[in-house]
């Protein structure tokens, strides 16, 4: 006999609740509670005063989800932007995000895989796989979580080694020659075991390169592998090593040209003086002439050592962790077919970095406290290959091109104290207290060089054996020791077991860091001062009120919050052509979300998510904008029917998301600007009795929308005449077949 299980996998918003798995029982649709460790220890996230949003490991199969990028962009009120097409990206919450592609800058939304801080946005864009939950918090998350977290964090939790042997495989085909495969064994005894994940990724390209003898761009060539071993010696103390490696070498760089040969205004169609009179009128926007395509070669390692030790009614929990991010990239910025300028950037980061927690509880008090360091030593550089452009007066070698090369270090040591206390005032009041100092000390030395590149196309076209005829066009080397304070204050009621109503109080802080100029200063005439070359530290005052609800005999929970935010020394990153800068200013921001999680009747799950977002930022010459990458309205919508049917269970399902109009700089000017976009996917699966097997077929982009992701605005006749625009994908389909045994 089948009973139907319907699964609420998705698209939605929470703004206190994540998606939650829903089982039927006897007829009646029941939410299980998702357990989350926002607060350094298990809870139900309806008990929990932040604004959550989870996903289970089998929610992320039923929807999937196959990258990181993938899980931010269909919660409500996040959005990614990847500056440097699939190369990287970073995420956006209630309009925080970094907009700015140096590598040596830390993005306000702080990333976690397995509670390691990912402070490189170049190793972001993984790609998920094995994974036990992925939480989402939004809002400032600095006294548990730390530096660099004032828009809120990402956090994803790995399947861990089990006493069973189990596993899974799936495998997936699909458009553009996609394959992939990926798959996790693991298994043990009552004091040792150990889980072996893997995935590998390939598909071609979907840009269409026009010139002649030059392949498609942006294709998929990904591969990534995890370790982990966990001894359990004794009931209380266990000991997990974790190692981790990932790859990506594609051919990216892709942006689409559109003329702008009037200063701050698209002119499709206009010839370009700049390129040669080049203009672009196929348009097919996943298509183009490029001269000389990009590439993006990027490797990251991970070490990492947890320890977890229960003695009494205290538990000490120590992680210790190793992890590098190597990475070339080069693109052909002028997007043409015209030898006019590439720029490139290379990482070469080591983070090492150690926390020490001490946790408890008592009748009254649940408690955390603990210590953390930081270490970053960075050795980058970036720069453009351009004869237009150069010190040199261009290159008279044979084959080469001249161009500017800017190698710069930053090292930075960051130490931290917290603790978090909550109190339960009574049975149905808790108070929240918490804090965190912060010391961070960097040293940052930058160089400008002019040089020809001997070999410009080389995949290693940084190597010394690249460079000749340095000529210095800039240099400055500084120190700076920021001491800073961030902090919590909660209050949550708990009116009965189905509402519980929240207020908190958060002051978040974003370290303070240098700027890595692309185009020598001394082209503007400006000097290489801390006052252009350096931004303090940002403070964020934040206010937020929100209620979690179950409605119906648990049958629906409806979750909504509310907040203002209110910004000092608001670190705005500014793009003037391709020069880039990061300033201090103000800004404040206004926003609410809602989310509507419902099983009505036997097999059928249906989610609805809005999120409403304002904020302004204070330009430094008078006026305001938007901030980049937030739109005003972000709407979600999910709805999925499960009936019995072969044996086993199959199932419909379609998601949206509706995203308003963005800007990607603070000028706010037509070639930075984005229209609104829906984006919807659908999909039909079928499970076995047992759930052990699982065959999905999915469109994605099912109307082949054309959608925007990113601009760089490089009009004028001063300038490159043109704007880049990145699209998202466009439609693709795939089959998967997956096996699951044990467990």
């Amino acid at each position: 006999m089948f009973k139907s299980k319907p699964l609420a996998v998705a698209v939605a918003v929470t703004f206190a609740t994540p998606l939650s798995l829903i089982a039927v029982s006897a007829g009646a649709a029941v939410l299980e509670e998702t357990v989350v460790t926002a607060q350094k220890r298990e809870q139900s996230i309806q008990d929990v005063g932040i604004a959550i949003t989870a996903y289970t490991g089998d929610q992320l199969d039923q929807l999937g989800f196959t990258n990181a990028q993938q899980v931010t962009a269909m919660a409500p009120g996040v959005q990614t932007i990847q500056p440097n097409g699939e190369a990287n990206y970073s995420v956006a919450v209630r309009g925080v995000v970094a907009n700015d592609f140096s590598t040596n800058v830390e993005s306000p939304v702080a990333l976690y895989i397995d509670e390691v801080y990912i402070s490189q946005m170049s190793g972001a864009g993984f790609m998920l796989y094995d994974t036990e939950r992925v939480e989402v918090l939004r809002g400032p998350q600095g006294t548990l979580f730390g530096r660099n977290a004032t828009g809120g964090l990402v956090h994803y939790i790995t399947r861990k080694p089990t006493e069973e042997v189990e596993g899974y495989v799936r495998g997936t085909v699909g458009d553009y020659d996609q394959y992939k495969a990926e798959g996790a064994v693991g298994g043990g005894n009552d004091w040792v075991s150990a889980r072996i994940s893997a995935v590998l990724n390939n598909a071609d390209g979907y840009i269409n390169n026009r010139y002649p003898g030059e392949g498609k761009l942006n294709n998929a060539n990904d591969e990534s592998y995890r370790a982990q071993l966990l001894f359990t010696p004794t009931e209380d103390l266990e000991i997990l090593l974790n190692l981790r490696h990932g790859e990506q070498n594609i051919d990216t760089g892709f942006f689409k040209y559109v003329s702008s040969v009037e200063a701050g205004k698209l002119t499709p169609g206009v010839p370009n003086p700049v390129l040669d009179g080049y203009t672009d009128k196929t348009g097919d926007v996943y298509s183009g002439s490029y001269d000389a395509p990009g590439f993006n070669d990027l490797k990251t390692d991970g070490y990492t050592g947890t320890v977890k030790w229960s003695f009494g009614d205290i538990n000490l929990t120590s992680i210790t962790d190793y992890s590098t991010t190597k990475r070339n990239y080069i693109e052909d910025t002028d997007a043409s077919p015209v030898s006019f300028f590439q720029f490139f950037l290379t990482t070469d980061a080591e983070q090492t970095s150690q926390e020490l927690r001490l946790d408890g509880s008592t009748d009254n008090f649940n408690w955390v406290a603990g210590l953390y360091y930081l270490g970053l030593d960075i050795e980058d550089n970036n720069g453009y290959q351009s004869d237009a452009f150069s010190l040199t007066g261009g290159s008279e070698i044979p084959g080469a091109i001249a161009g500017i090369y800017n190698p710069y270090t930053s090292n930075l040591d960051s130490y931290s104290g917290f603790g978090e206390i909550e109190y339960h005032l009574t049975d149905a009041v808790n108070l929240t207290l918490g804090a965190r100092y912060i010391v961070d000390e960097k040293d940052f030395e930058y160089t400008d060089y002019g040089v020809d590149f001997l070999a410009p196309k080389s995949r290693n076209f940084g190597s010394p054996k690249n460079l000749a005829n340095y000529i210095e066009a800039g240099y400055y080397k500084d120190s700076r020791k920021d001491e800073e304070w961030s902090g919590r204050a909660g209050l949550d009621w708990a009116l009965n077991d189905d509402l519980m109503l929240y207020t908190t109080w958060n002051l978040g802080i974003r370290g303070g860091g240098y700027n890595a100029p692309i185009i020598p200063l001394a082209f503007t005439g400006d000097e290489y001062t801390d006052e252009i070359m350096s931004y303090d530290p940002e403070k964020l005052y934040a206010y937020e009120v929100g209620f979690k609800s179950t409605l119906f005999g648990g049958l629906a929970r409806l979750n909504g919050a509310a907040y203002y935010y209110d910004y000092q020394d608001y670190q705005a990153f500014f793009i003037f052509g391709i020069q880039t800068f990061t300033v201090n200013t103000d800004a404040e921001s206004k926003g609410a979300e809602l989310e509507l999680t419902t099983s009505p009747i036997d097999g059928l799950d249906i989610l609805l998510g809005a999120a409403y977002n304002d904020i302004d930022v204070d330009l430094p010459g008078g006026g305001t904008s938007p901030s980049v990458v937030a739109p005003e309205w972000n709407l979600n919508a999910m709805i999925r029917y499960e009936w019995p049917m072969f044996g086993g269970y199959v199932a419909v399902q379609g998601d949206t998301v509706f995203v308003d109009n963005r800007v990607f700089a603070l000028t706010g000017l037509e070639p930075s600007a984005a229209s609104s976009y829906t984006l919807s996917n659908v999909s039909v699966s079928y499970a076995t009795e047992d759930r052990k097997w699982l065959l999905r077929a999915f469109v994605d982009n099912v109307t082949d929308e054309e959608y925007l992701v990113q601009t760089f605005d490089l009009s004028g006749p001063d300038n490159f005449g043109m704007t880049e625009q990145y699209y998202g994908k466009p439609q693709w389909w795939g089959v998967s077949l997956q096996y699951s045994f044990g467990g």
